[in-house]
């Protein structure tokens, strides 16, 4: 249900408060000890310059008392300082380069959409289903050329989420196997773990950085021998060396102090998260097999699940399984042991581990030829329908699916795109021609408004995109009216890949293509919408969504708007009082006036919809069902109030798995 996705969102956001006030007490602690050793260094100096007698060593500590503190003083500011400053520092690269700077840190390569090459292609396969099955935008894949069995999911949102895979996971797992881990993956990203472990990065960087300075100051003192000789008849430089010299070892000590709460703390965030993606992935693909098969496979691999890059430990966290050494007791451990994982998913579990399904002479893993569409399930939905009705019954309950993808539409993701043609499958995959498909889309029925819009295109776009829309425009228009919302999720890794200057173009044709008509239809503002929510992050700085309200009440003009357009969406007036009272009535608390259409609704309805995105989840969740109630009202829901309907979803953060048409409502 969705209320499990609406729980599991709660739960990452008290564990990030958790996790600040862990952090808190860590910077407490360590700043405490620097201060404290400092005092003890300090006076033990002081002790020795000033050999008086007891009976005036009272006195003399009384004159020389602010001269005793001032160096503690200042190393606990400049500890506080270099904490602080390393965690500001370290956020704010996180947010300018999102899930791409964590991958690129950790030597991935990216995999574009396009790719030839046998293995990478099957995993983008794998990849694009999971995505589409769950109402997310496709998101890039990095490649970690590690032997080791391993991935991550990294990002703030889904609309910068990146998945990472190493060599090895990609080579060594079966398909089923493989659809388990990126399924794994893919409840991170929905669950709001991603968030919270790219979060836990920056802020325990700040921590760490204290060993670093350690070594730093340590080894400046170590290979300047001639600094030391020359001080060495001087008293003062001699305790001045004597002083720093303390401070480099103190450093290096409450390093070691600063990665023993840094790991305590990833541990202690990340353990249980694990064992919920566990569950998760196999509520997704409804085959508890492939998942376990995969944890026994890392386990009777000779290089398990390590990692062996420079900075693999900063992200020891964020991976399918411990890529980096636990310490002898597991007490800094970030992932439950292997064993465990294994049993909770498949408790009949004899203890036996899988061999390597390693490549040999060049050949893929067993099951690993698999390509997208190539499933046994049953599909869910009939492409060669022309129907444009759907289920009452699957509209009304839709938010029930919210952040809770299975198998069935995994299957219906694949069928999807098992049905799009070769020549629509190899251009939303090129980062070139993935743009003239969006064009495609945008392209109005009427004769006269379309030859306007090509010379529009003429007009803004290159010559040899303007030839492809020509070549590809029958064929897209041609398309199941299903598949038109899937087809730009997959783009969106080729759009991604665009260069600043041919997003600006491309945002530029897209404006002008939407407007031909003189007007905006529900269509072509979803798709606006939905798009450049995901492409803007990719090529402008854009600001983290942060919760500002916890309930609805203040909301009520914003949720009256809403409903106000969903309701009036291709209905007649008293249809669209019928709708919005039924929308209304999912939300007795607030006190609502259905508003009179206007010309600006459309812009209306962004800025509403930027503001309830600031709600709680589980309050957007009651938004999407009253949405959902406003379509159902007139018994009659097309696909085009269905693609609305997802598109309201996506841009709250609620992600909506495809409306499954199941054979016995067709």
């Amino acid at each position: 249900m969705a209320t499990d996705f609406f729980q599991r969102q709660s739960e990452a956001r008290r564990s990030t408060t958790w996790l600040i006030g862990m952090f808190c007490i860590a910077v407490i602690c360590i700043v405490g000890l620097v201060v404290a050793v400092a005092t003890v260094v300090m006076m033990q100096v002081q002790v020795k310059s000033y050999p008086v007698a007891i009976g005036d060593r009272l006195d003399q500590g009384l004159e020389q008392a602010p001269e005793q503190f001032v160096v503690p003083l200042i190393a606990g500011i400049v500890t506080l300082l270099i904490i602080s400053g390393g965690t500001l520092f370290k956020i704010a690269q996180l947010q300018s380069g999102g899930g791409t700077s964590v991958a690129e840190n950790l030597g991935g390569k990216r995999i574009y959409p396009n790719t030839t090459d046998r293995v990478e292609r099957r995993l983008m396969n794998v990849v694009e289903e999971m995505a589409l099955a769950s109402g997310t935008p496709v998101p890039p894949v990095f490649l970690l050329e590690e032997p080791g069995i391993n991935a991550f999911a990294a990002g703030y949102s889904p609309s910068d989420a990146v998945l990472g895979i190493t060599r090895g996971c990609a080579e060594q797992l079966t398909r089923d196997e493989l659809q388990g881990v990126v399924a794994h993956e893919f409840s991170h990203v929905l669950n709001g773990d991603m968030r919270m472990s790219i979060r836990l990065i920056g802020i325990l960087h700040g921590i760490l950085l204290i060993g670093l300075t350690g070594q730093l100051i340590f080894r400046m003192f170590i290979y300047s021998g001639g600094s030391r000789r020359r001080s060495s008849n001087n008293n003062n430089g001699g305790q001045a060396i004597l002083v720093m010299m303390a401070i480099a070892v103190a450093l290096l000590v409450l390093g070691f102090v600063g990665t023993f709460f840094g790991n305590l703390i990833k541990a202690a965030v990340s353990r249980q998260r694990e064992y919920l993606a566990d569950a998760s992935a196999v509520q997704f693909t409804r085959n508890p097999a492939g998942i376990a098969d995969a944890l026994k496979r890392i386990g009777g691999f000779p290089a398990g699940s390590r990692l062996n890059a420079a900075h693999a430990a900063e992200a020891s966290h964020m991976y399918f399984s411990q890529g980096v050494w636990e310490g002898i007791s597991g007490l800094w451990a970030t992932h439950p042991p292997l064993k465990k994982r294994i049993l909770a998913i498949e408790p009949g579990w004899k203890g036996g581990f899988l061999e390597s399904g390693a490549q040999s002479q060049g050949n893929v893993a067993p099951g690993a030829a698999g390509f997208a569409g190539q499933t046994t399930g049953t599909t869910q939905a009939s492409w060669g329908s022309s129907s444009t009705n759907v289920p009452i019954s699957i509209v009304d309950h839709a938010v029930d699916h919210v952040g809770e993808p299975n198998q069935q539409h995994r299957d219906y993701a694949a069928d999807l795109i098992a049905s799009l043609p070769t020549s629509i499958l190899e251009n939303v995959r090129e980062p070139y021609s993935a743009r003239a498909i969006v064009y495609c889309l945008l392209m109005d029925h009427k004769r006269d408004i379309r030859a306007l819009q090509m010379q529009i295109l003429a007009k803004h776009a290159k010559p040899d995109v303007v030839t492809l829309v020509g070549r590809l425009q029958s064929t897209v228009d041609e398309l199941d009216v299903r598949a038109r919302l899937p087809i730009v999720d997959m783009a969106l890794p080729s759009l991604r890949a665009m260069s600043q200057s041919q997003f600006n173009e491309f945002r530029n044709c897209f404006i002008h293509l939407a407007k031909a008509d003189q007007q905006i239809d529900l269509f072509e503002w979803t798709l606006a919408q939905v798009l450049m929510r995901h492409l803007r992050s990719q090529f402008e700085q854009v600001k983290p969504t942060r919760t500002s309200y916890y309930n609805l009440k203040k909301l009520g003009p914003q949720c009256a708007t809403l409903l106000s357009v969903v309701a009036s969406a291709g209905n007649p007036e008293d249809v669209a009082q019928l709708s919005f009272a039924r929308g209304a009535a999912h939300l007795p608390e607030l006190q609502m006036i259905q508003q009179p259409s206007s010309g600006n609704a459309m812009k209306e309805l962004r800025d509403v919809l930027s503001t309830l995105s600031t709600v709680v989840a589980k309050e957007r969740g009651r938004v999407v069902d009253a949405c959902a109630a406003a379509i159902c009202a007139d018994d009659h829901v097309t696909w085009q109030e269905a693609e609305l309907l997802r598109g309201i979803s996506d841009l709250l953060d609620c992600p909506m798995p495809p409306l499954l048409v199941s054979d016995s409502l067709k």
